[in-house]
Order: structure tokens, then C-alpha cells, then sequence
């Protein structure tokens, strides 16, 4: 039987490679060397994209694959894909949510954790025998502290968990109030950061998000207060963050995801309140294994004609 062909926008770990070589034939867009003209001598006979969630799958390019069927994208975040372009022209669209919810909850912990313990500047204090010649600056505490989530989805209520362990109390705002949530809810980002002492951001990128964290946030979050950034470096108007970085508008953050990564723009790295993470929140072994099989399994379920595991409405 021939195998289904598939376009594969950036390279998967190798044992995701190893099972999609397997089960189809693998046309790898990343390797071409001129890839308009290696997708125009495979374009005809394409059915499935699978892609990865910083890449995505634009209007542009679905619309070189006439056979198109399905786009299977690793990550959760599925704003880099035309989704009204692929329902427009009944292309199936699914993710890999739930698999790598508790990783980056526990990256969101562990970055507030890391950012008010001031844990990277504690590791350099010691290394550079900077003990040797007094104790380090006291920093701020964890435990007790009021925590505002913006964005109440899977990953926003594993962090409420997590940080109910801490004695945390928690609130949280998103889109609409929550029923089955116990935790106190904000109409506005603004509003919940004038009350938190942590405002930890995990809502989904795209135009409707876009600067949601903005001065007048950092403004209400004020100069005792953290940012925590796990979600997409839209979401959050870094021009502004820098400036109340900067200027000690507010204490300080720990951020996993930027505009224009990995070339982010260089004066975080002078500044000494932050705490940077290259947008590896789900950055694990297991999680990201994981991933590729969920990948994989929609691909499998599609083109068996079977309902798909994970759809995108």
C-alpha cells in the first residue's frame, strides 16, 4: 500500500522521525534548500501537514497542498495556524493539549519561585565567592502570597493547584467567570493585578490576547509585584515591561516566552530583577515524547477514518 504523504514544516525529536518515516512518506520542509520549489514538485500530492506550534501552518501554505486534509500540530498553542483558512476549506486541525499541562505548571511555579528566592543570582553569589564577604540580600517570600492567574483553562487551574500548596490564595481572571471554579474571579487583567502580588500569565496567543498585559497592568501590579509569563510573548506589551523593569515599577519576572524569540530583545539580558527561560515549558523528555505520539496518533486516527483524539474546533 502506498504510503500517505506528509509535509513536515521543523524538525520533531528523532523518535518521532523514526515512527512518521515508518507510516508515511516524509517530505521534510526545513531540509530544502530552495523551498518554494521543492514544496511546487511535492504539492500535488500532500495530505496531511504536521507542524509545530511556534511554526504553525499559514493560509499560504495550505493553500499550496490541494489535497490537504489534516494539519496535526505539536504544541497546544494553535495561533501561527489559519485555522478560519482551514475551516474555510475543510481541513481537520488538532493539537496536543492535557500532555503537557503539569509541565509547564510546574514551570510557572517554578518561576516564581526562582524569581522572587532570586535562586539564579543566589547560585551566582555563591560561585563568583561573593559569600565569602557577607550574607546575600534578603528576597521576597512565596508561601501566603496572593496569586492571580490570567487564564483559568487546564494549565491555569494546575498552577491554582500548585500554588494552593504554598497557602497561596488564589484568583484568576478569563473571557467569562468559571461555575465549577472555588477561586474569586476579576473582571480585567488590571483588576486582578491591583489585588495580586503574582500575576502568572497562561491565556492562548493570538489577536484577541495581544498586549492584554499592558502599563496599565504593570501600573496596577505595582512596584512589590511579579509577572509571570508562560503563555506567548504577544500576550504581554514588552515595550512597557522593560520600561517598569527598568524603572522598579514593578519588582521583577520570570519570563518563559517572548516577542521575536529566540532573538529577544537585548536589554532583558542587563536587567538583574528577571529571570529568563528559552520557551521550554514543556521541555521534558516525557512530555515531549508525549507530544510526538499525540502528533502521530491524530495522524493515524485521520487517515483510518477514525475520530480524531484531539481536534481544534
Amino acid at each position: 500500500m502506498t504510503k500517505p504523504e506528509i509535509a513536515i514544516v521543523g524538525v520533531y525529536p528523532a523518535w518521532d522521525m523514526e515512527a512518521i518515516d515508518a507510516a508515511y512518506t516524509a517530505h521534510r520542509l526545513w531540509e530544502a534548500g530552495d523551498r518554494d520549489s521543492f514544496i511546487d514538485s511535492i504539492g500535488a500530492n500532500v495530505r496531511a501537514i504536521a507542524t509545530r506550534g511556534e511554526l504553525g501552518a499559514s493560509a499560504d501554505l495550505m493553500c499550496r497542498f490541494p489535497k490537504l486534509e489534516i494539519v496535526s500540530c505539536y504544541g497546544v498553542g494553535t495561533d501561527a495556524i489559519d485555522l478560519s483558512y482551514a475551516r474555510g476549506h475543510g481541513i481537520r486541525v488538532t493539537n496536543t493539549p492535557d500532555v503537557l499541562t503539569n509541565d509547564v505548571a510546574d514551570l510557572g511555579i517554578a518561576l516564581m519561585l526562582a524569581t522572587a528566592r532570586q535562586i539564579p543570582q543566589s547560585d551566582r553569589f555563591v560561585r563568583d565567592g561573593s559569600w565569602a564577604k557577607g550574607n546575600m540580600p534578603l528576597v521576597t517570600r512565596v508561601y501566603g502570597k496572593k496569586v492571580g492567574i490570567v487564564g483559568m483553562g487546564r494549565i491555569g487551574q494546575a498552577i491554582a493547584r500548585r500554588a494552593s500548596g504554598f497557602d497561596c490564595e488564589i484568583a484568576y481572571t478569563s473571557r467569562t467567570p468559571k461555575a465549577e471554579i472555588p477561586y474569586r474571579y476579576f473582571d480585567s487583567a488590571a483588576s486582578l493585578a491591583d489585588w495580586a502580588e503574582f500575576l502568572i500569565v497562561i491565556v492562548s496567543g493570538g489577536e484577541g490576547t495581544k498586549d492584554i498585559i499592558n502599563a496599565e497592568v504593570l501600573s496596577a501590579l505595582g512596584p512589590n509585584g511579579f509577572l509571570i509569563n508562560i503563555s506567548r510573548g504577544t500576550t504581554v506589551d514588552e515595550a512597557a515591561l522593560l520600561e517598569a523593569l527598568e524603572n522598579g515599577r514593578i519588582k521583577g519576572a520570570g519570563l518563559d516566552v517572548f516577542r521575536n524569540e529566540p532573538k529577544i530583545d537585548a536589554r532583558f539580558m542587563a536587567l538583574p530583577n528577571v529571570v529568563l527561560h528559552p520557551h521550554h515549558g514543556s521541555g521534558t523528555i516525557e512530555t515531549r515524547q508525549a507530544m510526538g505520539k499525540l502528533v502521530r496518533d491524530n495522524l493515524a486516527a485521520h487517515f483510518a477514518g477514525k475520530e480524531l483524539l484531539t481536534p481544534v474546533a
